[in-house]
């Protein structure tokens, strides 16, 4: 009994397929923190002092959000879920795309949440709620949410099994995961390599939660854009 307790621990059955989901620790790089997640190093978490960043002129062009969004195929009336919101950069141009719907703009910094809800008071909409998660819990409201959006930011999640687990759990039926992430795969990408995700090794960790890769988007400079669904 205790063997078969201490497997299930290591891990965790999608169908018929184990997949192997567990943390080891090594020694921090210059841009990671030492903790191991299915072989890949977990990045440091850009803090609120860093918020000017998020709000920088160059990323409509660096970044194309406006390109994000229609890869997204949003419908006027989705829920959609912004985790790791930030300053409510993306939040507030997706309430504008979903006038029936609405938005929550998820943080773990409440200094980041103070700033959201600045930001959305000064572009007067409506639709956007601010909400202070955790590290191991998005706090979202069960199978209540259409679409997710993470831009650079699962990468710096300190428990990401946990907080996927969170995130499907925030997921209708037929809900939908949209990551944007710095191609790991291209060496002239100019990001750190901690803060940067390959295709497969995100699928990999999408698997032990029971999502798989539905889309892809590959059209913007530097980053996926890749939608994982049940």
């Amino acid at each position: 009994m205790r063997i078969r307790a201490a497997l299930a621990a290591c891990f965790l059955f999608v169908g018929t397929a184990p997949v192997f989901a567990q943390y080891t620790h090594t020694a921090p790089s210059d841009d990671g923190i030492g903790i191991v997640y299915m072989g890949r190093e977990i990045a440091h978490v850009m803090g609120h002092e860093g918020a000017d960043w998020l709000e920088r002129p160059e990323r409509l062009t660096q970044e194309q959000p406006d390109r994000v969004i229609a890869a997204m195929e949003l419908k006027p009336t989705d829920v959609v879920a912004d985790i790791g919101a930030g300053t409510g950069y993306f939040s507030i141009r997706i309430a504008r795309k979903v006038p029936q719907g609405s938005v929550i703009g998820e943080d773990i910094q409440p200094e980041m949440i103070d700033l959201m809800r600045e930001n959305v008071t000064r572009a007067s909409v409506g639709n956007v709620r601010p909400l202070l998660g955790s590290t191991e819990d998005p706090h979202l409201p069960a199978g209540t949410v259409d679409k997710v959006l993470l831009v650079d930011a699962y990468h710096e999640f300190d428990q990401p099994l946990e907080m996927m687990r969170g995130i499907v759990r925030g997921l209708k039926p037929n809900g939908q995961v949209v990551f944007v992430e710095y191609r790991g795969e291209d060496p002239a990408v100019p990001i750190l390599p901690h803060h940067k995700m390959t295709v497969a090794q995100l699928s990999s960790e999408m698997a032990a939660v029971g999502l798989h890769l539905v889309r892809r988007y590959e059209e913007l400079p530097w980053q996926h854009v890749l939608i994982y669904g049940r």
